[in-house]
């Protein structure tokens, strides 16, 4: 079985963070390892305290994890902090980790600021030029760019700039902000759009994490970026159409997951 490696903040909620992110990889067919950074009390409605690790701990996580049993993927969300994004590159460079899959979480989906001011620059520099590709969203990417975006021209040449100054491929999702759900992968010099469309589903808390966490799956299993994007979309589409809560299903895993063929059956 293929293993992947998240590295991010608990949410007590369920729906995103860590929690989302050992289901999401569970559910797509590899074993789940998890380095928490971050405690948080928050809910679907916002984050009322957040409680860091320390450099030391974190780096002790990452060390028996990759001693014992190597991660095939690792996908990085939320790291509140320049000395904990320091710890996370050092590890992931000295180990020599492969996939990595940067989720640049800076604001959480009620509003919620989820990392320092100081610590966005260490994270374009210390994390995004290890990262096999990030997955900014409109907000994050306008701030790794310096450049507002409105249109899919705007997000073109915002990736292009973000995967040129960081050497990363880049996975810019539109979102209901430029367009239905368009999203937009830039990877060894060519833009490719993964067309999508709306879901009238409130249930949004936790999407980013379950997509990055999706495509770090897939390319622990072997796929390509392209197709471990396009799996990643497909998957998360079918839990949102179903119109259920990723944060809060009740019932099999599978179901609340909207999971059917495929995917039901990697998981088993």
């Amino acid at each position: 079985m293929k293993t992947a490696l998240t590295i991010a903040g608990s949410d007590s909620s369920g729906g995103a963070g860590i929690q989302a992110d050992i289901k999401t990889m569970t559910m797509n067919g590899v074993f789940a390892m998890s380095a928490v950074t971050a405690l948080t009390a928050q809910n679907t409605t916002g984050v009322s305290g957040i409680m860091e690790v320390t450099p030391e701990f974190l780096g002790q996580q990452i060390d028996m994890i990759f001693t014992d049993i190597r991660p095939d993927a690792v996908k990085i969300g939320m790291v509140s902090s320049s000395a904990l994004i320091r710890v996370i590159a050092g590890k992931l460079r000295a180990y020599g980790a492969s996939n990595i899959v940067v989720d640049p979480v800076m604001v959480a989906t009620s509003g919620s600021r989820l990392i320092a001011e100081e610590a966005v620059e260490t994270l374009k520099q210390e994390l995004l030029p290890l990262a096999l590709a990030a997955t900014p969203n409109i907000p994050e990417a306008e701030i790794l760019s310096g450049m507002p975006i409105r249109t899919e021209a705007d997000m073109e040449n915002a990736a292009r700039k973000i995967g040129g100054t960081y050497g990363c491929a880049v996975l810019l999702k539109g979102g209901h902000q430029v367009n239905n759900a368009n999203d937009l992968l830039y990877a060894d010099g060519v833009c490719r759009w993964f067309y999508g469309r709306r879901i009238a589903n409130s249930n949004t808390h936790g999407t980013g994490c379950t997509l990055s966490s999706a495509i770090a799956s897939n390319l622990a299993k072997g796929y390509s970026l392209p197709d471990s994007v396009k799996r990643a979309k497909d998957y998360i589409s079918g839990a949102l159409a179903a119109m259920l809560d990723l944060g809060h299903g009740s019932g099999p895993m599978n179901h609340a997951f909207g999971l059917t063929g495929e995917f039901a059956e990697e998981a088993e």
